[in-house]
């Protein structure tokens, strides 16, 4: 059945470990590949990215698949978690092999970051290796409840300490089956610096592309208020400018891995990360921006045994067309999902409870 979730790719699994307290607001999420690997793409935009074995995706580059990605808060510390899983798959033997003995292996697993520190609290309450591990023995188990395993949304994982504009952000996730039973899946860490709503309306900039099994938004009855929250303020008739403080400048960052079941090439894997970018700039303006670091993965599951042919170019472009669609999804359902969170570090409201106060 599927769980509009990234796991509806079959052979993928996700694990997240979250910490909260104690000066923590922060996580990790972990999508772990099959074991033969998944072919990989990614499009990094945004002044900055903090980013690692990105360059390994270009299709000119000698590896053809991964074998994990990792998503964290900690900023550039952050990056360390990655570390953390590719020890923890090394310790199963899984990763490209590079010598003739068990377990002479060497996982790869690229990983982005988005900028948390502080918001728990404490600025060194910051993800480790061992918070890899963690959102790894997840994946690997996925034991968890809806609320906290493969198929959550919200505060979890690396999207803890997320942030959309002054709002909430957090983790959320779409999914849709197309003709031929090719799933196409997104998961997406919104902590940007642009605005997710409409200031005119206070309605979700992304709500359009909502399905029904998304659910409904809940209707906006505070629209003043909600565009007061964001800070878009009117300066010339043309349209919106975005105005932010001098201490957020470096603070924002939006996540996102797209994945299908289809047979595709890394340079197909790419185009459709680029692509995949439009589901962004759909929910949040603007988007892309000097203080964003703003990062999609496309990952393919069909490449290996007795898989699909690869698809033709209609087919491909009806992927491209979903990978979209299930980003700006994906982040609505982040911000729905979100509930005010206050800290040591700061509070943050969220749309839904704006919304319904």
């Amino acid at each position: 059945m599927a769980r509009n979730a990234l796991v509806d790719v079959p052979g993928i699994r996700v694990g997240h470990h979250t910490a909260i307290g104690d000066g923590f607001l922060t996580g990790t999420t972990v999508v772990l590949a099959p074991d033969r690997g998944m072919t990989a793409g990614v499009e990094v935009r945004g002044g900055g990215p903090g980013t690692r074995e990105t360059d390994l995706l270009n299709p000119t580059a000698a590896v053809e698949s991964v074998h994990a990605l990792v998503f964290s808060g900690g900023s550039a510390y952050g990056l360390g978690t990655c570390t953390g899983v590719m020890d923890g798959l090394a310790e199963r033997g899984i990763g490209l092999s590079v010598g003739t003995g068990p377990g002479e292996v060497v996982p790869i697993v690229p990983g982005a970051v988005i900028f948390d520190l502080g918001r728990g609290g404490d600025f060194r309450a910051r993800p480790t290796a061992e918070f890899g591990r963690a959102a790894l023995r997840a994946a690997l188990q996925d034991e968890f409840s809806d609320d906290t395993g493969a198929a959550a949304v919200g505060s979890i994982g690396a999207g803890t300490g997320a942030v959309a504009g002054n709002l909430k952000g957090g983790l959320g996730q779409a999914s849709v089956t197309l003709a031929g039973g090719v799933v196409v899946a997104a998961l997406v860490v919104c902590n940007a610096a642009g605005s997710p709503i409409d200031p005119r309306t206070g309605d979700l900039l992304g709500a359009r592309q909502l399905l029904p099994v998304d659910g409904p938004p809940p209707p906006v009855a505070s629209a003043e208020r909600l565009a007061d929250l964001t800070e878009v303020v009117y300066r010339r008739p043309g349209g919106p400018v975005f105005s932010f403080g001098p201490e957020e400048a470096i603070e924002h960052t939006t996540l996102a891995v797209v994945a299908t079941n289809a047979n595709l090439t890394k340079s197909r894997c790419g185009r459709m990360a680029t692509v995949a970018h439009d589901g962004m700039a759909r929910a949040l303006n603007p988007v892309h921006t000097m203080v964003d670091g703003d990062v999609v993965f496309g990952v393919a599951t069909g490449g290996s045994g007795s898989s699909p042919p690869e698809p033709d170019l209609l087919e491909f472009h009806q992927i491209l067309t979903a990978a979209a669609d299930v980003v700006t999804r994906a982040i609505v359902r982040a911000l729905l999902a979100a509930r005010t969170t206050s800290t040591p570090g700061g509070t943050w409201p969220s749309w839904g409870d704006v919304v319904g106060g």
